[in-house]
């Protein structure tokens, strides 16, 4: 049976803006408090997704939250109507609301941890809510994108879906911008990567000294054992900590796996030989011949990387085995990161072509191409099994692109945050999207 690699890229919101929120993530405090498009924002998602629908790519789209989230702030203590706990909180505590009016969700390889059928002990595909409790503006996330995903992937018999992990420090997960996965074939056996940053209970296991680890080891090994993961279809990696201090604050910023291939920098890992190693070895015993790619610290430095987010790009398997490489238009401006590529396609690789796109609004938050999207592998079976509205169509793009015209502002900055209006504009258009995307009642305000 035929499978597929469907990325289901994440729909920016209407309320895109500029907080800085994000500590640890060089872009997102770099661009703090800068003017946004969130209509420009949107459009730029969509373009991405429908040019790789027309290259012959499966691909979906993943809806973006109700911000601000006014239940966030009632837990906080202001009160009133949903106007009054927007004033009240622009007036005493304006951080908390810039939080509560985060795009973030934007950024779907952070909604959950995906293990296709092929990996998991009861022949289903399982997905895991990452809790992201190490930003608030994100942690208020997971309750929606379970029922999103939920929405999405509705059919029991051939998805399994689990809660977020406990929201404490010791369980910080992530999702798949610290997962990849490693096969021959897409809906075979394979072997799935799990990358951490430090260990919650084991002081052996070096940290970063000036930004945080977000991801733990215990939090990837529950969401192997909910998945029902074998101990030969996995293998657990630590990030370099002095990598994480230069801005690395997830794993897909300085690696990206796909197929038989990492494409990684020299300094991404602790113990990248044996590492190594051990992904040859367990992908050989499932039929596969691992490749590793390493970038040559001298040819592209760390700070080259966060820069340019040349790791944090779609390596994809096209119809002929090659591969095609999605860049943000930055690591074109990067000169020494271009000679890189350019050397790259013409080595004989598996990498035979590099696109490349602006994604400006989102890089400038700190998100680039793989951030926008969530892989998930499915056989014949699985993607017929899938919510149909949600998978991307040139109708779809059309009538997605028009409801962003018709719903998105093009400019906002914080001041705009404390308008209730902002809220009647994202319900508006949330109502009308779960209608395109036949999702049903998603949001808080449906339910």
């Amino acid at each position: 049976m035929k499978a597929y690699e469907v990325n289901f890229d994440g729909l920016v919101g209407p309320t895109h803006n500029y907080g800085g929120l994000s500590y640890g993530n060089v872009a997102s405090q770099n661009n703090s408090q800068q003017g946004s498009n969130p209509r420009e924002a949107a459009l730029q998602g969509l373009a991405k997704m429908k040019a790789l629908m027309e290259m012959g790519f499966q691909q979906g789209v993943l809806a973006p939250q109700e911000r601000p989230d006014v239940q966030a702030l009632r837990n906080l203590g202001f009160g009133g109507s949903d106007a009054d706990v927007i004033q009240r909180a622009a007036k005493d505590a304006m951080p908390l609301l810039v939080a509560s009016c985060s795009a973030s969700s934007m950024w779907v390889a952070n909604a959950a941890t995906v293990s296709p059928s092929g990996d998991t002990a009861d022949g289903r595909v399982h997905f895991t809510a990452a809790n992201l409790n190490c930003k608030f503006h994100r942690s208020i996330e997971h309750p929606t994108t379970s029922r999103v995903l939920g929405a999405m992937f509705a059919d029991a018999r051939h998805f399994a879906h689990h809660a977020a992990l406990p929201a404490v420090a010791q369980f910080g997960d992530e999702g798949a911008a610290n997962h990849t996965r490693f096969c021959r074939d897409y809906g075979e056996a394979g072997v799935e990567f799990f990358v951490y940053g430090r260990s919650a209970f084991d002081t052996r296991y070096p940290a970063p000294h000036q930004y945080p680890a977000r991801q733990t080891l215990e939090a990837s090994r529950a969401v192997a054992r909910l998945h029902g993961l074998s101990d030969a279809g996995v293998v657990f990696a630590q990030q370099n900590p002095a990598v994480i201090d230069q801005g690395v604050f997830h794993n897909d910023v300085i690696a990206v796996g796909n197929g038989e291939v990492l494409f990684h920098h020299q300094d991404a890992f602790l113990g990248t030989e044996a590492m190594l190693d051990e992904l040859r070895d367990k992908l050989a015993r499932r039929g596969g011949q691992f490749q590793s790619i390493a970038v040559p610290r001298d040819q592209v430095s760390v700070e080259d990387a966060v820069r340019s987010y040349l790791f944090n790009s779609q390596l994809l398997t096209r119809a002929d085995g090659s591969m095609l490489l999605i860049v943000p238009e930055e690591c074109r401006a990067n000169s020494r990161v271009w000679q890189y590529l350019q050397g790259l396609t013409g080595s004989g690789g598996p990498v035979r072509e590099v696109k490349v796109f602006d994604l400006k609004q989102s890089m400038q938050n700190g998100g680039g191409p793989a951030c926008l999207r969530l892989r998930v592998a499915l056989n014949e079976q699985e993607l017929a099994a899938v919510n149909p509205a949600v998978i991307m169509t040139p109708a779809l793009y059309i009538e997605l692109t028009e409801w962003v015209d018709e719903h998105y502002r093009d400019r906002l900055v914080e001041s705009d945050l404390a308008d209730p209006q902002l809220l009647n504009e994202c319900r508006s258009a949330l109502d009308e999207l779960t209608q395109i995307l036949k999702l049903g009642s998603v949001y808080p305000f449906q339910l």
